[in-house]
């Protein structure tokens, strides 16, 4: 796969209060995301961070109100999954081992080239993807980044509301997740019967695979992944 094709489905957000050079930045890379957004200080960083949950922060050191290590060291109390790309003008030790300490990825020191910045992040975008990939029962994988269903490499077409239940479920507890909880995570506020609801559920097993989504009786449905120890529970 391609650089620009591993980066295309990414979300970035760039947290530079040099207005110049976050212009510069975005003109020369932003296109290769799918969404490119820019926060001049770390509060503002925080904040955007918080709306958009990039794939990747990337941040100055040196800003106002918040640097780049607090903001990176409060984004990985959120989410210490979150790749943390550090820029500086210093490149003195004390400031590269507090971007370790707080878990930075990377770190690069200005003036630096664009095309350099873009390598790199292409490799990470790579990690990402891998990272992103969970296996469910063989041979399904699920990729929470896009949020599409895989059999042995391939796209299973579900719609938009399938393909967002088996996120809900990735996301839940045990992978479990009850018939009332399902409804309000999927329908809101809309009255949905038991019936409309095992229909959905049978038309996403009619699509992938019966074993993918389990029923525990008369309470909820779970997804399948191998590595579970399956007891007690039986499939309508």
């Amino acid at each position: 796969m391609s650089c620009s094709a591993r980066l295309a489905g990414l979300r970035v957000l760039l947290v530079e209060d040099e207005k110049t050079l976050a212009k510069l930045l975005k003109e020369a890379i932003g296109e290769y995301f799918a969404e490119f957004v820019i926060a001049s200080n770390g509060i503002d960083g925080l904040e955007a961070y918080r709306k958009l949950k990039p794939d990747i922060v990337i941040t100055d050191i040196t800003m106002p109100k918040m640097d780049g290590l607090q903001l990176a060291s409060a984004i990985k109390s959120e989410n210490q999954a979150t790749p943390v790309v550090i820029l500086s003008a210093y490149s003195d030790k004390q400031k590269l081992l507090g971007a370790i300490d707080v878990g930075v990825v990377k770190y690069f020191i200005k003036p630096f080239d664009p095309e350099e910045l873009l390598k790199y992040l292409c490799e990470l975008a790579e990690r990402i993807k891998k990272e992103n990939r969970i296996k469910l029962i063989e041979p399904f994988e699920y990729d929470l980044q896009s949020e599409q269903l895989f059999k042995k490499g391939v796209l299973v077409h579900l719609s938009r509301r399938e393909s967002r239940f088996i996120a809900q479920l990735l996301h839940s507890p045990n992978y479990y997740l009850s018939n009332e909880a399902i409804k309000t995570a999927l329908w809101g506020q809309e009255d949905v019967s038991d019936d409309r609801l095992r229909t959905f559920i049978k038309r996403i097993r009619q699509k992938s695979d019966r074993r993918l989504i389990e029923n525990i009786s008369g309470q909820g449905y779970l997804l399948s992944t191998d590595n579970q120890e399956k007891k007690g529970r039986k499939t309508e």
